[in-house]
């Protein structure tokens, strides 16, 4: 069972997971924009990973008799310099829910709220993949700087990145511990 304060932070944290899908659609509506298709895919498989966080933590507030409570999502920006820009947002983003799954730990420590605790875990295992992953592409893409045929390789090589979450949440997440890149 989930007190009122751990409630009202797991949902807190929903829309911030929910944000942050949006912000990386965002960010593959641009890269569309550009021709990227890499990129697009990229940002897109962050989105769809963003999603399964969100119901993830959904279906936990529920599986606890917790109640959900959605509130309005903010409008993430559209337009960005250069794909170095969208990392680097998307790295300072990332140390921003670092920061916000850091906050719902200690919350439920303080809470003694045990199985919170368990269920967190996955996300700052998760969050410290998220941080490597953005700053090995931001190495690349400053490797790359102003070169052109470096950035469509770049490109290309994301664009073979795949989906390891569901895409589907019509029958739930299950709590399976699939995660993400």
């Amino acid at each position: 069972m989930l007190t009122p304060k751990m409630e009202a932070e797991l949902n807190e944290q929903v829309n911030k997971e929910m944000y942050s899908a949006y912000l990386y659609m965002a960010m593959s509506a641009h890269c569309e924009g550009l021709g990227l298709k890499g990129f697009t895919n990229w940002f897109m498989i962050q989105y769809h990973e963003e999603m399964y966080h969100a119901m993830k933590m959904y279906e936990y507030i529920h599986s606890q008799g917790g109640t959900v409570t959605l509130k309005a999502i903010n409008e993430p920006p559209t337009d960005f310099e250069s794909p170095l820009d969208m990392f680097k947002k998307t790295l300072a983003h990332e140390q921003f829910v670092t920061q916000s799954i850091n906050n719902l730990m200690d919350t439920a420590i303080a809470e003694k709220d045990h199985a919170t605790q368990i269920f967190l875990q996955w996300y700052v295992t998760e969050q410290v993949e998220e941080e490597e992953n953005d700053n090995d592409i931001i190495t690349q893409l400053e490797m790359v700087k102003d070169h052109p045929h470096a950035l469509l390789m770049l490109d290309r090589e994301l664009s073979g990145r795949q989906a390891n979450v569901p895409l589907d949440f019509s029958k739930g997440v299950g709590g399976d511990d699939e995660g993400g890149d």
